[in-house]
């Protein structure tokens, strides 16, 4: 499906999509309050996210990686889809491509993703997951500088996964590939869930975009898990899988992206494998070496270099 934005490259529409979050009348008030609004919001949902991740892998043995997105996804869109009784009438061609974009790559990303973490510690996955939201966000902001800190992010990468010391077998290469994948699928969420935010009032566009998420994933689930999916319990452990990873982060996500540039918001997402470390190692007894550990932190200090960038070139 073709872009909304799709005479400029897709880099470019992440950041020209922010540049209409507000009328033009109404310029963005100043302040710390202000920049520190939707970065909370984000950071809130980042832990949510990553907690319900890990109840998510303790889910698994039930109902299989794939039927558990199908719980999440399809609880999910329920939730919404009852709170926010979106309408389905008076919007053009453009915002239904858009709200089925969206949907496509939330479905797509959690599919991936839960394949990855059901092979590969949950703090791993994350890590490399967040490659994608990073380099959107470098390439994005088309600065020179930046490219330093992708190189770091990429060293600590490759830390994690064994390619310096040659112990390539530290990571499951189906579930780093899966990782990867799901990275793509997250930039993909980043520049359509804006477009979402600005098309369609409240939460109308990401309820809408849930269903569609729910129904791509349903085929998957019913496949993989049958008639588990219908156990009582299970059904209750999807529930909160699904409102702490898909109905609580996306919807402050959504929130956030009304005010906050698409590149700021993929750095931020770079802090979420510090997050998903400390719920694998509280949920699911996951720990980290210290080559983990380092990969982990030097991912962060990537992301934290390129927001301090990101600042400075606003202010200015």
């Amino acid at each position: 499906m073709d872009s909304p934005v799709k005479d400029i490259p897709v880099a470019q529409a992440a950041t020209a999509t922010t540049a209409v979050a507000a009328p033009a009348s109404a310029p963005a008030p100043a302040g710390r309050s202000h920049r520190l609004g939707p970065v909370a919001l984000v950071v809130a949902g980042g832990l949510s996210v990553q907690f319900g991740s890990a109840v998510a892998v303790l889910l698994m043995p039930r109902a299989g990686a794939l039927g558990v997105v199908t719980l999440r996804l399809v609880l999910a869109a329920a939730v919404l889809l009852i709170a926010c009784r979106p309408k389905v009438r008076g919007y053009t061609r453009a915002d239904w491509g858009t709200v089925l974009a969206f949907g496509a790559a939330m479905s797509g990303m959690n599919i991936l993703f839960y394949l990855a973490v059901d092979r590969i510690p949950l703090g791993a996955a994350v890590t490399l997951e967040v490659l994608g939201p990073l380099v959107l966000s470098v390439v994005a902001s088309r600065r020179l500088v930046n490219l330093l800190w992708a190189g770091l992010a990429v060293v600590g990468v490759a830390l994690l996964s064994g390619v310096t010391s040659g112990g390539l077998d530290r990571l499951n290469p189906a579930g780093a590939c899966f990782a990867l994948a799901a990275g793509a699928m997250w930039a993909t969420y980043i520049v359509f869930s804006a477009r979402t935010g600005r098309r369609f009032p409240q939460a109308d566009g990401l309820a809408l975009a849930m269903a569609v998420g729910a129904v791509i994933s349903l085929p998957f689930g019913i496949t993989e898990a049958g008639d588990r999916l219908l156990v009582p319990s299970t059904i209750g452990l999807g529930l909160a899988v699904a409102l702490m990873s898909s109905v609580l982060p996306y919807t402050l996500e959504l929130l956030a992206l009304r005010r906050l540039p698409a590149p700021t918001f993929a750095i931020l997402m770079s802090l979420e494998p510090a997050i998903a470390a400390t719920a694998g190692f509280l949920v699911l007894h996951q720990a980290l070496d210290l080559t983990d550990a380092l990969a982990i932190a030097l991912v962060i200090a990537a992301s934290m270099g390129a927001v301090r960038t990101q600042v400075a070139r606003s202010s200015h």
